[in-house]
């Protein structure tokens, strides 16, 4: 059976986009649900400004309350240096860094034109490495942008090919706003594939237009073995226009479970983390198989 790895994001990416704090002791207790349910890789905080992303505020205490495992990497968002230095202090194995595939929205999403998100991953990929700290990056707005709209698919590549040669531990695509739709993964990751080869790629999708699942299949058709996803599908890019929540990570173990493919999660176990987090945020979750279930019932 084929290996397909789950980055869980609901700890970063999906509550920075809540509209209420949650207490650090509910983020533990989140990301240790997650892991008891097979999860082996968790982004579990944001070294920003806190004032721009309060929701991440203390992410040097979630980091100081989780325990140390040599079976899961906690990942670390990063965006210039004082992040990574942040990051590394407190102990994250793995830090993911930002770039976006448009000057538009790098300036909304991070203050900074491409160029100099780019420069920024250059000087920080090899402090990380230094360090021995895993550092990987993702191309924001891959499919497109809520403020230029079209992407070409040449900017991507050729951003990616550039991005390389800082040596990631693995390139991810994002589709930020949710506009992609499969042919379009199929053709993009064929591309970046034939340009980078040897570059192990990730994929990011956002369920803003239902086709989330779908790009996921198509990804993985297209070679992808790591994808992102958010426990309960809550999250979206808090500065990006009508940006909803990520794919569900039940809806993505299920599907890919019933395709054949194993991802170390038990489906079970996860659907109760996600009801668990329902009555933590008081309002429900976007998932369907939180509401639907399993099927057969034993399925893990």
């Amino acid at each position: 059976m084929s290996q397909i790895e789950i980055v869980e994001v609901g700890p970063r990416d999906g509550l920075q986009s809540e509209p209420d704090v949650l207490a650090t002791s509910i983020k533990l207790e989140l990301i240790e649900r997650l892991i008891a349910a097979g999860v082996r890789r968790v982004e579990v905080a944001s070294f920003v400004n806190p004032k721009r992303v309060p929701q991440m505020a203390d992410a040097e205490a979630v980091l100081a309350g989780l325990p140390r495992r040599s079976d899961v990497q906690y990942v670390g968002l990063v965006l210039n240096r004082k992040g990574f230095d942040r990051a590394q202090a407190a102990g994250c194995t793995e830090i993911g860094m930002v770039t976006a595939a448009t000057d538009s929205f790098a300036q909304r999403n991070q203050g900074a034109s491409t160029e100099e998100t780019v420069r920024a991953w250059e000087e920080i990929a090899p402090l990380a490495h230094a360090a021995g700290i895993r550092a990987q990056i993702t191309i924001s707005v891959a499919f497109g942008c809520p403020f230029e709209g079209e992407v070409p698919m040449d900017r991507v590549v050729a951003l990616a090919t550039r991005l390389s040669q800082a040596a990631p531990v693995e390139l991810a695509i994002a589709d930020t706003i949710g506009v992609a739709v499969p042919t379009q993964v199929t053709e993009l990751v064929g591309r970046i594939r034939q340009a980078v080869p040897g570059l192990p790629l990730r994929c990011h999708f956002h369920n803003t237009r239902n086709t989330a699942v779908a790009n996921a299949y198509a990804a993985v058709s297209a070679g992808v073995r790591t994808l992102d996803s958010s426990v309960g599908g809550i999250g979206g890019c808090p500065f990006a226009p009508n940006a909803t929540g990520n794919v569900a990570t039940e809806d993505l173990v299920y599907m890919l479970s019933r395709a054949g493919f194993d991802t170390g999660i038990d489906l079970n176990k996860l659907i109760g983390v996600g009801h668990w987090l329902q009555e933590q945020r008081g309002r429900p979750l976007p998932s369907m198989v939180s509401r639907a279930g399993g099927f057969p019932k034993s399925i893990s």
